[in-house]
């Protein structure tokens, strides 16, 4: 999982589907299990607590964008005003009760209407890495997946960009390249756009195929 606190009232994080399934959730209880949808915000709220001290407090803003392998959620705290309607509809002890009112997922379709986005296209991956060596293994357990990669490196981490080649790729093998990768790096949310504004290009191409020539044994 991926935090970015964005001010004093809003932090938003970045959740993959390989995280909610390490979490012991399944995509289909995100989306359709209101009991377990819940249970997973809650506890990913405590986590974030817990790493950036962004505390619980009144009614919660929660927006959440449907990405191609997971999804990104966007938490505001709401600004509260002294008339006594607001103070009689949040004025609560425990947010969790707001919950019961502001459902954090829905079914993927109302979900889109909701948020103004389109369905993606499942046609690439961004994985983040935090020492180059963690790349090294991964070389000889991709074979078999048909894929085009480049390798970037921003703000002290490595970045991993996968294109998928569509026509020879399902959704049930990007999952388990995912998976695959997953072991060594975490999904991430960074666009390959700012990366290639504002990062350096270790390897345009072939990123596997490079590292089994110049590390592998």
């Amino acid at each position: 999982m991926e935090i970015e606190r964005i001010n004093e009232n809003t932090v938003k994080f970045y959740l993959s589907y390989v995280d909610i399934e390490e979490r012991g959730f399944t995509r289909e209880e995100v989306w359709y299990n209101r009991d377990k949808s819940e249970e997973l915000f809650w506890e990913m709220m405590d986590e974030i607590n817990d790493e950036t001290e962004f505390e619980i407090e009144g009614p919660l803003w929660i927006q959440v964008h449907a990405m191609n392998n997971g999804i990104e959620v966007t938490v505001t705290r709401a600004q509260m005003t002294d008339t006594d309607e607001m103070e009689e509809t949040f004025g609560m002890d425990d947010p969790r009760k707001m919950f019961q009112d502001h459902a954090m997922f829905g079914k993927p379709d109302q979900l889109m209407d909701e948020t103004n986005d389109e369905p993606e296209e499942w046609l690439s991956d961004m994985f983040v890495f935090s020492n180059f060596d963690d790349l090294i293994p991964l070389a000889n357990k991709v074979h078999g997946y048909t894929f085009e990669s480049s390798l970037y490196s921003f703000e002290d981490k490595y970045y991993l960009y996968i294109n998928y080649d569509d026509a020879e790729m399902n959704d049930a093998k990007k999952t388990d390249l995912c998976s695959v990768i997953s072991d060594f790096g975490s999904v991430s949310n960074m666009t390959i756009h700012r990366l290639e504004e504002y990062g350096k290009v270790i390897m345009d191409k072939d990123v596997f195929a490079k590292m089994e020539h110049y590390f592998g044994s």
